[in-house]
Parts: C-alpha cells; structure tokens; sequence
C-alpha cells in the first residue's frame, strides 16, 4: 500500500514519520497553531492544533502526532472547531489580553484566533496576575499577563539558537517562563539574540525600542542584508515615516533561517545618534580636532603612508578590511595593499 492517508475525504501522500500537521500543510490544507515551532520538537501544548481522527477516543494534537497510512483525519469537523474555540478562551481567561494597549496588537496569532471564532465573551472566569512586568533590561519587555505558555520562547532559546537561557518553571497556576534561577533576563544566561521576542505569538515579548512608535499596519517591511559581518543574515526592516522602528529576521531564508544575533536584532540605532562624524577630523598639534575636506583628509594619510614607507619599507604598513564592507570593497582594499604599497599585511576582522 502507498503511502497515503485521507484528509478530509481526499487520500493524500504523506512521508514516513511525517506528523499530520506538516502533511495536512503539504496537502494544502491549513491548521492553526500557537506552540508549534518549525525545527523544534513537537509539544502539543497548545491544543489549539486538534483533528478528529477516525477510531481514536479523543481528538488528537496534529503538530505530534505522526500519520500512519489509511489514517483518516478530519479538520474541519464540527467537533474540531468546538474544542479550539473553547482552548482560544481558555488562552483568553488565563491572562491579560487587552489589544487596544498591546504592543502586538495586529500581529498576535491569539488574536487572529479569537477573530476567526468570533469570541466577544469569557465564559471562563479570568485569571489574576501574580507576576509583574520584567523591562530592567534595555532590549526586551517581558509581560507575563500576556503570556499563554506555549513555550515557543524556551523551544527557540533550547533548540533553534541553542543558547539554554529560558526553561519552564512552577506549576499549576504559578507556571511561568524563567530563566536561570527565575532571575530577570539581564542577570541570567540571556545573550539578548532576541529569538524568544522573534516566535512570541502574543504579546508576552516584546522589543523595549520599538514601544510605541508603530503599529504592524503603519510599517513598511524592507529586506536587506545585516551590516555587522560577513554571515549574511537576512533582516526585514520595519520603516515609519522613513526611519527604522524594529528589526526582524527574514525566516525559510538563509543563511540564518529566521535567526539574528544580539547586533542584528537590536544594533540599529546607530544610525540616528547625533555622534556619527559627518566630516573627517584632522588632529594639530595641540591635540585638538577641526573638521577637515575629504581631499584634505586622504592627501595627508596618501603623504604619511609615503612617508612610512619611504623610512621603514612598506611591511612597516598592515591593514584591516571592514568587516562590514562589501566583498568588492575588501578585494580593493588588499589590492592596494599588495600591488600598490607592496605588503602582504592585509586582514580582515573577522570578530563580531
């Protein structure tokens, strides 16, 4: 028998050991999720990812559930939407989900959610906040109100970028995310990489910088290459009116698949700091700087290398390409250094 499975009435093909998430999103056919990670393993916390399969006594979580062949999956049943509407407001009930204030307000999957199942009212008692809002640190705002415990954040931290900061902690109503010893981020082993912030599906992580200053719907999203190595990251640029808000990672692209370190994510301010020199500096002799033209500039470095070489021989110059620069921009750079000055003391920094 071939590999298939029917979905919905519709025999599909489906790989071995393939989950009926993965396979029902290969046949075309979407399920909802909130924990379900790409590259993770597969927790079924959410419940929100629930099919009706035919033969088993409940319903079953398609993110960890393998296909078998001839299995019969229905996601689309009466059944299946009762039991996610009902896990959307207990989601709803277990914290503080005021979207008017939310800084995720338009780009929240609990929303999208609660909007599909036309969900107005509660019929679930809501849960009080027992733990305050972390935002000590300068990068990321942690609202535990808002948190749903999909654990996304600790599957990132523990199996995306490797970095075992974030684990689940307590239990029962006192269940929340940690890290460390329940220390707050910037006393833990937290290296600020940001890809809790990147897979939070609500509003329960969010980028300290960005607060405030745009909606979802207000940016425009600009693809572009990170500037601060050689790897190549790809990040969207979230722009309003012109200036960069936020900084997010391009994800199914490579090299980094959805991930950005701690300077990709958050290092862009830079650009707008009133101490960026605009003009090149000259120091006199009193030590003291004045503004100088570009041709004044490069006219005194071309005469002090001259000068070096004259003296000492041109292996008493070595230069460092950028490593911010372009591939172009570095080939230049150590073609002047070996066809014009004469040295092969040319590097690259490497170090980011």
């Amino acid at each position: 028998m071939s590999n298939t499975f029917f979905l919905n009435g519709i025999e599909t093909p489906f790989t071995p050991g393939q989950m009926i998430l993965d396979a029902a999103r290969n046949g075309g056919v979407e399920i909802p999720t909130l924990c379900y990670l790409k590259g993770a393993t597969p927790t079924g916390a959410c419940r929100i990812c629930l099919v009706e399969v035919k033969g088993a006594r409940s319903l079953m979580a398609s993110c960890s559930t393998p296909v078998t062949t001839g299995m019969d999956v229905l996601t689309d049943s009466e059944l299946v939407h009762k039991a996610r509407k009902m896990n959307v407001e207990l989601l709803l009930a277990s914290g503080r989900h005021n979207c008017l204030v939310c800084e995720s307000n338009g780009d929240c999957r609990l929303q999208d959610l609660a909007y599909f199942y036309k969900i107005t009212n509660l019929r679930f008692p809501q849960k009080e906040n027992i733990y305050p809002t972390e935002d000590e640190n300068p990068f990321i705002v942690r609202d535990f109100s808002r948190c749903i415990l999909c654990g996304r954040c600790v599957q990132a931290c523990n199996e995306v970028v490797v970095n075992r900061a974030i684990t689940q902690g307590y239990r029962g109503a006192e269940s929340k995310i940690v890290t460390g010893g329940d220390n707050p981020y910037n006393e833990s082993e937290c290296v600020f990489c940001g890809q809790c912030v990147e897979v939070c599906p609500t509003g329960a992580l969010t980028e300290k910088k960005a607060k405030g200053l745009g909606r979802p719907w207000e940016v425009q999203k600009i693809r572009t290459t990170c500037p601060y190595c050689g790897v190549g990251c790809q990040q969207w640029l979230h722009v309003k009116d012109g200036k960069i808000i936020k900084v997010t990672a391009v994800e199914n692209a490579e090299p980094n698949q959805g991930r950005l370190c701690v300077k990709g994510r958050f290092g862009y301010d830079f650009i707008y700091s009133e101490d960026r020199l605009k003009t090149p500096l000259i120091r006199e002799a009193d030590g003291k700087f004045r503004e100088a033209s570009w041709d004044e500039a490069l006219d005194l470095v071309a005469n002090k290398f001259k000068e070096i070489i004259k003296s000492d021989g041109p292996d008493a110059l070595g230069g460092v390409s950028c490593a911010r620069s372009i591939n172009e921009d570095s080939y230049q750079m150590q073609k002047l250094f070996r066809a014009v000055i004469g040295t092969n003391n040319i590097d690259h920094c490497a170090r980011t």
